[in-house]
């Protein structure tokens, strides 16, 4: 029943998870939305395969993917200061150089944070997402989970967004894809 109920779900998650980018104003509350679901479709399937793993990975990419965003523009912030963010129309000639100089490096130092923390996130996604394949048999899952970790890895140069959004589109597929109950498990691999 819950596993069910985890396609649901996950498949209605991703894709208010996704959409929520591109609608203006409600857009943050339906990407909200979206991410509870998939947390309550990967909690489902952790609690029907027995895998607590399954969920708390999972748990920890998000809360790191949380996390990143966070430090980035707190490292963004701290690094430029919030005087020269401010002023900066009123700076002189001199002072203007400085002040894109802070502004650039703060904006280089936050996205190296931001990348590093979402890496280590999307390893934990990939951890998370090998797992429901293996209980559940839908190996699309193992795709997901390699490319979300090959997108956040080549996120650095831009082309890792396109690769996430087709983990995106191959995630919505895989939920969708969850049998009604876990495959029963043969007496061969079972004895091993």
């Amino acid at each position: 029943m819950k596993l069910s109920q985890a396609k649901t779900y996950g498949g209605i998650g991703v894709i208010l998870s996704l959409i929520g980018g591109v609608i203006p104003y409600a857009g943050s509350i339906v990407s909200i939305i979206g991410i509870v679901l998939l947390l309550i479709a990967v909690k489902y399937i952790a609690d029907e395969t027995k895998n607590k793993n399954i969920f708390s990975n999972y748990l920890i990419a998000f809360i790191l993917a949380i996390v990143a965003i966070i430090i980035a523009i707190v490292s963004f912030i701290a690094f430029v200061g919030i005087d020269v963010l401010l002023n900066l129309r009123n700076l002189r000639r001199v002072e203007d150089i400085i002040a894109l100089r802070h502004i650039v490096a703060g904006l280089i130092f936050g996205i190296i944070i931001f990348w590093v923390i979402y890496l280590i996130s999307a390893i934990f996604v990939k951890k998370s997402y090998y797992a429901i394949a293996e209980h559940t048999k839908v190996d699309l899952f193992h795709t997901t989970g390699l490319l979300y970790l090959i997108g956040a890895a080549t996120l650095i140069i831009l082309i890792g967004a396109f690769i996430i959004l087709i983990a995106k589109i191959l995630e919505i597929i895989a939920y969708f894809s969850l049998p009604e109950e876990l495959p029963k498990i043969e007496k061969s691999q079972e004895s091993i």
